[in-house]
């Protein structure tokens, strides 16, 4: 039986939610094609932070078994939890675990979301780019250059805990920003909707993102310069684009 067509592929401009709306978007994927993956608290914020440093990050499930050999195997070093960083000073999902550090080139960088979908697209026949609030202007001048026929941005969401997709607002603030940049035409009602999120709140982000659910979470739970880092908006040139296993700045 052939299977129908997602029900955007009308349209250039895309959004959809989670690794299941991911592999919706690019099934029917072309050469040239996009997926732009938004997981603003945290996993894309930290791979922006991560490559504004220089290095080259490895996205991998979270809680995979072999997550530590598949880091050595790549000469690279697993990063671990947020709490776990923040006892131990080593790099972690925190994006402030990333400023400054020395001594490293690869990281393998696993997360329940954002990180997990990257990885499975990795093999998905599409370009995947990783994109956050810090970054939205950069990765859809990237996009602009490129022209590609269809950009899939894909709003990684929270999970429950049955782990159920839980829609993140800050996630589609993140993806409306990136569809913002690249104007309207071609938009699905659904990019339309992501794009208005954003404009909602563009000029208020600093106090809006501490106060979603998200990172509400975060603030309590002592990571409020996460949050705050998140939320700076258009202040990074890097535009991180998965070559193999890996994401490098497709700028430098």
């Amino acid at each position: 039986m052939t299977r129908p067509a997602h029900a955007q592929a009308a349209y250039g401009r895309r959004l959809e939610w989670g690794l299941a709306g991911a592999r919706a978007l690019v099934a029917d994927a072309r050469p040239g094609d996009v997926a732009v993956v938004v997981d603003v608290l945290s996993f894309t914020t930290t791979l922006t932070v991560a490559v504004e440093q220089g290095l080259v990050v490895h996205p991998y499930p979270w809680h995979a078994a072999d997550a530590a050999s598949y880091a050595a195997e790549r000469g690279a070093t697993l990063a671990v939890g947020r709490r776990e960083g923040l006892a131990t000073g080593a790099v972690s999902l925190s994006p402030v675990s990333f400023l400054g550090v020395s001594g490293l080139e690869r990281v393998v960088l696993p997360s329940p979301n954002g990180s997990a979908i990257s990885f499975a697209l990795a093999e998905a026949g599409v370009t995947v780019v990783g994109a956050s609030l810090r970054n939205a202007g950069a990765v859809a001048a990237w996009l602009h250059d490129r022209r590609p026929a269809t950009v899939s941005v894909v709003a990684a969401g929270e999970r429950w805990p049955d782990g159920a997709l839980r829609p993140a607002i800050e996630d589609l603030w993140g993806a409306g920003a990136v569809l913002a940049a690249l104007g309207e035409d071609d938009a699905s009602p659904e990019a339309g909707l992501a794009t208005a999120a954003f404009r909602a709140v563009a000029d208020r982000l600093a106090a809006a993102l501490p106060t979603c659910a998200s990172g509400r979470e975060l603030v309590e739970d002592g990571f409020a310069a996460d949050v705050e880092l998140a939320a700076a908006y258009d202040v990074s040139t890097v535009v991180p684009v998965l070559y193999g296993d890996a994401f490098v700045d497709a700028t430098s």
